[in-house]
């Protein structure tokens, strides 16, 4: 691993096909949204789909202020000794689906439901940015 592939902290920085891998792995992520001028963090149920990250909401869930929005998206995966693992951030423009064609197509991704699941809502993220940094295996010798 040559000095481009490691940021300022000595993380391996990782490609944005690493990142979207890691993307599809993961079925738990936090996103991150304001909420009456305050930032805010929700952990949600997620999938990737088409290079967009989709999120199904219960009614009156706060995370809908996230709608029509620039948010941030946060998976990651850290050992508690801090020896390995991995984070991956999403930044982009989230936006309520209520096209009822593209609400079927959502609803077959099977998201788990945290309402009542008649009023549930989705929202998509489209990843503009995207970053990952993973903790390099330790060197021997």
């Amino acid at each position: 691993m040559d000095s481009a592939d490691v940021d300022s902290a000595g993380l391996e920085v990782l490609s944005r096909q690493d990142c979207l891998g890691l993307l599809a792995s993961v079925a738990i992520g936090r996103l991150v949204f304001t909420d009456r001028a305050l930032p805010a963090v929700q952990p949600v149920a997620y999938v990737l789909h088409d290079e967009g990250v989709v999120v199904r909401l219960a009614e009156g869930s706060p995370a809908l202020a996230a709608g029509d929005a620039i948010v941030a998206f946060e998976i990651d995966n850290i050992a508690h000794d801090l020896r390995e693992g991995w984070t991956v951030t999403v930044v982009g423009h989230a936006h309520e689906v209520r096209d009822a064609r593209w609400l079927r197509r959502l609803a077959d991704l099977r998201l788990p439901s945290r309402g009542e699941g008649t009023t549930d809502r989705y929202l998509v993220i489209t990843i503009e940015m995207v970053t990952g940094t993973r903790i390099p295996m330790p060197r021997l010798g």
